[in-house]
């Protein structure tokens, strides 16, 4: 939002600092971004008086003119302009000048006579489109004044950050109300001053609204015998100040209402409504209209649109339609001011790429209550500059009327959420200058009355921060909160959140990094992961074309997370990222289906550079450790491994099976998608479907065991066999024998032979234990000598 600080001193009487006051709309919640001069650019120009004007003895359409600048300065310019003539006021660029254009003035010489400047017309200075002649100043300005003093022009705007929840402050008032608010001023709202000239409005125009949830408010001025002419200097400059072009009287009224009020207003040419009636209703699918920037909208049935009695003539809260546009040969107007849903403005401008002033604010809410008032200055304002007579009356259809809201607010529960001390007074204090009525018959609960242009104070605790913002944010001390842990911690532990900050714990406690990445990712991506375009959830409006879809799958926002890694010269990554996918699904409610999965991705050195340990590089036996440490941790049990035949994008892809559930994949990401993120190693990654994981957690019954008393016995024996000998088939193969004193059996190693591409080592840690007394090692021997055999009948291996 652009403030331009002569408009807002039209409001309140501040005189102090400018940076002061970005400070302190900052610590109120407009953040200052810029302060600059929207006329910087023709600052050097000066006001000139035309002493002499003689015709150029060498060119019949150039004039030879003796310019006053000031301190008896006199500049002989040639200038082209027709209407240039002895005793006008001019503005001059003065030799050294760059003009906005970027040209600099320098001397020169035209058909042999010496120029020394140049006299400017509003084209060449920017402030209009005319270049007919030269602009010509008022009489009562001095030679030598600076131009842009002398013609009242803002010379300081603040850009401000407005949050989408303060849709008060995209006005000059609502910026004006926190002035007054941090600097405790009084506001001096604009004076009405509307003359009727009689007869009947609503006897001309019938408005009817289809739908009141999608227009609470509509109503309308007629003003008639109009003339269209450019507005005057003061509303021109105000406006291009804040960035807006001007147009004319009557259009510029309604761009003016809107930065000074906040109301988005809009007029149609009063002969091209037809029929005497605006109906508002919406669109229907395939309709076409033509809207004021020449483009035609192929409308669908969620559109809103303004008709006449025929046709639609505007696109409701977005822009008006070229069929009843404003133009140099109108004389009658229809002003209307309205109430719309803002999310029907809000879909509307994005699906047509559409955005505007009028649905920047339509989009967040516009005061109801306000629009009267916003609605009869426009009117005197357009009577006053365009001669037009106001017809009496005003036509109105209010379907919703706007009711007060109050909430509940209770002062020491406030200094309990914001660690303050405050009295009870403050916080009275703070309400009433922000427009709040307090009720305080109930000292321990106030009834407290919010103003309809604060549509962002919706419960209790958005009065809580209206106490902060007035006390000051960056006031408030830094103090640690007290921990404490409740009853209600375990009920936590069993949400969905609380199932995922317990990943999210044994994740940083693995030493991996955790990875927040965009839902949107690109087509180009999921394409070279060779997924399927079926079920892909398009973006209608994205923020780029590298992010047009939603993800199918986390693979391609953690492979962008590891690219992002190398470019920045870490490769030590371990990564993981717990997160939705989503996917097309017509059974849904929102036609989307959601899955919560885990990802896990690792690259590079086993152990950070730090670790006096080997380095070598993360393998298969690394991305599995880590899924059965998880698996361990949740008190699942072991997972069975199988090798997939086919995967998209991983080779070797092995799924992860749980009981009879399979609860994900694992695997290698094929080479070749591995280099397009820039990994010239290895990249092994682990999917699995977090939501069924919890779900088997939550479903898993504890039961208790008693603690070996006894010690363990450990057997370590290496097995040869077949490269495509699976560990997993020699440890079912053991576990098959179901012998009473093994506890557990673990892979410790795998080792080929140099030379070997037949046969590899296996490497197992077998543990026996009893749970009444010690074994000697004859016993475990026995055991372990049924092993070996066992193993040597029914599979190809040897030791």
């Amino acid at each position: 939002m652009l403030l331009s600080m002569q408009w807002l001193r039209d409001f309140v009487p501040y005189e102090g600092e400018i940076q002061e006051l970005g400070d302190r709309l900052t610590m109120l919640g407009l953040e200052l971004e810029e302060i600059f001069n929207p006329f910087e650019a023709i600052t050097p120009l000066v006001v000139g008086h035309i002493v002499e004007c003689d015709p150029h003895p060498e060119a019949d359409k150039l004039s030879v003119c003796s310019v006053d600048v000031g301190e008896d300065e006199l500049l002989s310019i040639v200038c082209g302009a027709p209407n240039v003539a002895k005793g006008q006021n001019v503005p001059v660029a003065k030799v050294g000048t760059t003009m906005p254009g970027g040209m600099k003035i320098k001397k020169a010489k035209l058909r042999g006579v010496k120029s020394f400047g140049m006299i400017c017309s509003e084209r060449e200075l920017e402030l209009s489109d005319a270049h007919e002649g030269i602009m010509v100043l008022p009489a009562d300005l001095k030679p030598g004044q600076n131009f842009v003093e002398a013609m009242n022009m803002e010379t300081t705007v603040l850009d401000l950050g407005v949050t989408p929840n303060r849709a008060d402050c995209l006005s000059i008032l609502g910026i004006a109300r926190e002035t007054a608010l941090a600097f405790d001023l009084p506001i001096t709202m604009p004076k009405l001053n509307l003359v009727e000239s009689g007869g009947n409005a609503a006897d001309l125009l019938k408005i009817e609204i289809d739908d009141p949830q999608f227009c609470p408010l509509y109503q309308a001025r007629i003003l008639q015998g109009a003339k269209i002419a450019p507005s005057p200097d003061w509303m021109r400059y105000r406006l291009l100040s804040v960035g807006v072009r001007p147009i004319s009287n009557i259009v510029d009224v309604t761009n003016y209402i809107l930065f000074e009020l906040g109301q988005p207003l809009h007029s149609f040419d009063g002969d091209r409504i037809k029929g005497g009636k605006i109906r508002v209703a919406p669109a229907s699918d395939g309709t076409k209209f033509t809207t004021l920037d020449e483009q035609e909208r192929d409308l669908i049935s969620s559109d809103l649109l303004i008709w006449d009695a025929e046709r639609p003539v505007a696109l409701a809260g977005v822009m008006g339609g070229m069929n009843s546009e404003i133009h140099d040969g109108s004389t009658n107007v229809v002003l209307e001011s309205a109430v719309f849903r803002p999310g029907t403005i809000r879909k509307t401008a994005r699906r047509l790429s559409l955005p505007s002033e009028a649905s920047y604010r339509f989009e967040r809410g516009v005061d109801q209550q306000m629009n009267t008032f916003a609605m009869d200055r426009a009117a005197q304002l357009m009577s006053e500059l365009s001669g037009a007579k106001i017809v009496s009356g005003v036509v109105k259809n209010e379907p919703t009327p706007w009711k007060d809201r109050t909430h509940t607010y209770r002062h020491a529960r406030c200094n309990s959420w914001l660690g303050l001390n405050l009295e009870p007074e403050f916080s009275k204090k703070a309400f009433t200058l922000m427009g709040l009525e307090v009720d305080d018959s109930n000292a321990d609960s106030w009834k407290v009355s919010t103003p309809s242009y604060r549509l962002d104070l919706e419960r209790e605790a958005d009065l809580y921060e209206e106490v902060a913002r007035y006390f000051g944010m960056d006031k408030i001390p830094s103090v640690l909160p007290r921990i404490s842990k409740t009853f209600d911690s375990t009920v936590i532990a069993e949400t969905p959140y609380g199932f995922y900050r317990r990943i999210k714990n044994w994740g940083r406690g693995v030493g991996l990094h955790e990875a927040i990445n965009y839902s949107f990712v690109g087509d180009d991506d999921l394409d070279l992961l060779g997924l399927p375009k079926e079920g892909r959830v398009n973006i209608a409006n994205p923020l780029s074309e590298d992010q047009n879809v939603m993800r199918t799958q986390l693979a391609p926002g953690l492979l962008n997370t590891v690219r992002h890694n190398l470019a920045q010269g870490n490769s030590h990554i371990r990564v993981f990222e717990i997160a939705k996918q989503f996917v097309k699904d017509a059974d849904s409610d929102t036609e989307t289906r959601e899955q919560s999965r885990l990802g896990i991705m690792l690259n590079g050195p086993r152990n950070g550079s730090e670790w006096p340990h080997e380095h070598g590089d993360a393998d298969y036996l690394d991305i599995k450790g880590l899924v059965e440490n998880l698996l361990s941790d949740l008190k699942l049990g072991e997972a069975s491994f199988t090798q997939a035949e086919d995967h998209s994008y991983l080779e070797p892809c092995v799924n992860i099976t749980l009981g009879e559930k399979e609860i994900g994949f694992m695997g290698m990401v094929k080479a070749d998608i591995a280099d397009k993120y820039h990994a010239k190693k290895e990249v092994w990654m682990a999917d699995l479907n977090a939501d069924l994981l919890r779900d088997t957690v939550m479903a898993h019954k504890i039961k208790f065991a008693p603690l070996p008393v006894y010690p363990p016995s450990r057997r370590d024996v290496t097995v040869i066999g077949p490269v495509s000998l699976h560990a997993e088939t020699i440890k079912d193969a053991i576990f098959g024998l179901k012998l009473s004193l093994l506890e557990s059996v673990e892979l410790v190693n795998v080792f080929t032979p140099e030379g070997q591409d037949e046969e590899r080592n296996l490497s197992f840690r077998l543990t026996y234990r009893h749970a009444q007394k010690t074994l000697t090692d004859k016993v475990v021997d026995k055991e372990h000598k049924k092993v070996l055999e066992a193993l040597e009948k029914a599979l190809p291996v040897r030791f």
